[in-house]
């Protein structure tokens, strides 16, 4: 399957360890002229006439520059010194940039590097400088490892040495001086469990077991079941002798899925990556894991680059929630780098979460994956209650009028009071809605590219992707000629409910101060999406309130993204024969609504990607984001040599982000958002080519964007590949 739909493809060029990156005949060019033509071999040299190693005397190493016009090894001699710990995967201390003149050494400067590989002789005709340090034997990036990182940068369009800073975590003296600790033997094959209430879910662990790769797209039951699920899954995996890696979105769901994984196979055998711990714990865990002595990980977002020995099962939960994406060049996703380990290390896929993505999606539409769901009638017990309320209720309703809050509202939280905790989810503060027809709520999009209309200072409507001006927009779904955008506010509502039950206790989960879980007593948890703590025996009831403040974002995934966070909030409540329900304010017509209805996340990701299929959007088609100054992006693209076919939407301009929302990644740094030393502000271009085509664009801009840096011209431009937020 191609690269660009689905899982990458297993390109042997890129999993070599000693791979160069593929840039095409523009960059093999540019990496000629920094390194030189090559010449016949000649034996290696040092200044001043070190000794060096007997055997292997040149060291190939990846100096931590990050620059990617000079994303390639360079060649380095081994004093005999130094022949012992300068093996492969060793950190070392090079001298970089420096020249001869007169048979004296002259400039440069000193930089930590990594030793991939020991040779015999250099391509390189003159005197190779000397490695000036070994900082640590300790072989932190080994061949597999390097491979997976080479992959990474390729399919990002970014330089080696950035993927290996995320990689390889900074070094800590005292724990590679402690001792080797030997695996423990693999634990017993776990029992079913809870995994007997999903159709393939007993044939699932005994594939993993029997030391199988089944690839699935789990869709989780609601309820608290789902971290022992998981963990049932890494022991089966552990009990056929591989190893096993899960990444989860924070550090509280990575507990409950460590607390599930201990509970089975005890202490010893897996270790905790999260920043919780701190970084010389968190290193120690690692060279655990890197030395084989541990064969599971479970851990966050940079979890995903952990060197688990023979890989069995690369597992993500939750991937559709922002923490999986990293906010460091080259940005890579979790999901996407998981993908890349499966398929290149044979290794066992298993996505899951309460919700569905487009993503996976396409992996069960493509046949790369299988589904794993459970019955319909099993779905029905589990899921609470949904029950809507729309505009039209509303507008009837003079409680929902006078206090904002419908009278079905009142009602649920009354009785859910009676018998538990109440959970009530708010959108946080700084949501801002798109627009979209007044009269049925579809999107409003641009004529030539579907990309997303937004208003203007002076009047008049933009498409936010091709910059081109909508003078005479009317709905193509029902006619309607009046837009709408609509945010409720949170915090008002809050404080209405606190006044309706004053003799409840009230408490809120938010950024400012997380919950992890709250008793099993009457009380109202209001929450922000994503902050929605446990409750001991589940909710008796929850609200999910202005849903339009979610449903109206500016952004692609909009509606995908409000059902995950409905789902997941709804997911805590208890089911429905056990008398659990939840409201949902949003329009019951629209399709996300409809969705949660039915509690069918699969059937949702499905007809959003054939929608967008239908449109070209992304994941379908592969997009890359080109941010900088005019002249500068102008000057990448005209470089560029694009594959045929590209589409270029925009540019339009970068305003600074609204006040409240956090900054994102694609958003122009503070300096910029005034405009540039020139008076230019930044602006955006956007790149989409047809399905097959990502890898070439990605190493086209590569290829221009090292370009650009070997010619020092102008000022540098961010390329983004697969943007989350394109609006």
């Amino acid at each position: 399957m191609s690269s660009d739909n689905g899982p990458p493809g297993e390109d042997p060029a890129q999993t070599s360890p000693a791979a160069e990156p593929q840039g095409g005949e523009q960059l093999a060019l540019i990496r000629e002229t920094v390194r030189k033509a090559k010449v016949p071999r000649a034996k290696p040299r040092t200044w001043r006439g070190a000794a060096l190693a007997e055997h292997r005397p040149v060291a190939r190493v990846l100096v931590d520059k990050g620059l990617i016009h000079l994303d390639q090894f360079f060649d380095y001699a081994v004093p005999a010194a130094m022949d012992a710990e300068a093996e492969p995967g060793a950190r070392v201390r090079v001298r970089f940039g420096a020249r001869v003149v007169k048979g004296r050494r002259e400039g440069g400067e000193l930089h930590d590097g990594f030793i991939v590989e020991r040779l015999e002789e250099s391509d390189y005709r003159g005197p190779l400088a000397p490695i000036a340090q070994v900082l640590s034997p300790e072989p932190v990036l080994g061949p597999a490892l390097l491979a997976l990182c080479r992959a990474v940068a390729d399919r990002y369009a970014g330089a080696l040495a950035d993927v290996v800073q995320l990689a390889v975590p900074p070094r800590r003296v005292r724990p590679e001086a402690e001792p080797v600790a030997d695996p423990l033997p693999p634990p017993r094959a776990p029992e079913p469990g809870s995994w007997t209430r999903y159709a393939s879910g007993s044939g699932y662990l005994q594939a993993l077991a029997r030391g199988d790769a089944p690839r699935a797209v789990w869709t989780a039951l609601p309820g608290p079941q789902w971290a022992d699920e998981v963990a049932r899954a890494a022991a089966a995996t552990l009990a056929s002798g591989r190893g096993a890696l899960v990444v989860v979105p924070d550090g509280r769901t990575a507990a409950r899925v460590d607390a599930a994984l201990t509970a089975l196979v005890g202490t010893g055998r897996h270790v905790l990556l999260t920043a919780d711990s701190g970084p010389e714990e968190r290193y120690r865990r690692w060279l655990a894991v890197n030395r084989g002595s541990v064969r599971a990980v479970v851990g966050t977002r940079a979890a995903m680059f952990a060197p688990v020995r023979d890989l069995g099962l690369a597992a993500i939960w939750d991937d559709g929630d922002s923490s999986h994406g990293e906010q460091h060049a080259p940005q890579p996703h979790a999901r996407e780098v998981l993908l890349l380990r499966a398929a290149h290390e044979k290794a066992a896929f298993l996505l899951g979460g309460v919700g569905c993505t487009v993503e996976g999606a396409q992996l069960v539409e493509t046949g790369w994956a299988l589904p794993l769901a459970a019955p319909r009638e099993q779905v029905r017990s589990a899921a609470p209650l949904i029950r809507t309320v729309g505009d039209a209720d509303q507008a009837r309703d003079e409680a929902a009028r006078a206090a904002r809050l419908p009278t079905v509202a009142w009602q649920v939280v009354r009785e859910g009071l009676r018998t538990g905790p109440v959970l009530v989810q708010v959108p946080r503060r700084g949501y801002v809605p798109r627009l979209t027809c007044e009269r049925c709520r579809t999107p409003a999009r641009c004529t030539q590219c579907s990309g997303p209309l937004e208003g203007q200072d002076e009047g008049g409507l933009r498409c936010g992707w091709c910059g081109r001006a909508e003078a005479d927009w009317h709905c193509a779904e029902c006619g309607g000629l009046r837009l709408r955008a609509q945010v409720v506010g949170a915090r008002r509502t809050a404080e209405e409910l606190g006044r309706a039950f004053p003799a409840v206790p009230v408490r809120t989960s938010g950024r400012d101060h997380v919950l992890d879980t709250v008793p099993g007593r009457p009380a109202l948890i209001v929450s922000t999406p994503g902050a929605e703590p446990v409750a001991e025996g589940g909710y008796a009831a929850a609200l999910l309130l202005d849903g339009w403040a979610m449903l109206g974002r500016p952004d692609l995934r909009a509606g995908e993204e409000a059902l995950r966070r409905w789902l997941g909030a709804a997911a805590l409540v208890r089911g429905q024969d056990d008398g659990g329900t939840v409201v949902v304010v949003a329009e019951p017509t629209l399709r996300p609504v409809q969705a949660l209805v039915r509690w069918d996340p699969a059937g949702h990701a499905l007809r959003e990607l054939a929608e967008r299929a239908e449109l070209g959007f992304p994941p379908v088609s592969r997009m890359a984001a080109v941010v900088g100054r005019p002249d500068d992006v102008q000057d990448l693209l005209t470089t560029a040599q694009l594959p045929d076919g590209t589409e270029v939407l925009g540019p339009v301009p970068l305003p600074a982000p609204p006040p409240g929302r956090p900054r994102r990644a694609g958003d122009p740094p503070p300096a910029a958002q005034s405009g540039s030393r020139t008076g230019e502000n930044w602006e955006r271009t956007l790149l989409r080519v047809r399905p097959g085509n990502g890898a070439a664009l990605a190493a086209a801009l590569k290829a221009a964007q090292a370009a650009r840096a070997v010619r020092r011209e102008g000022e540098p431009v961010r390329v983004r590949i697969d943007p989350p937020d394109l609006g």
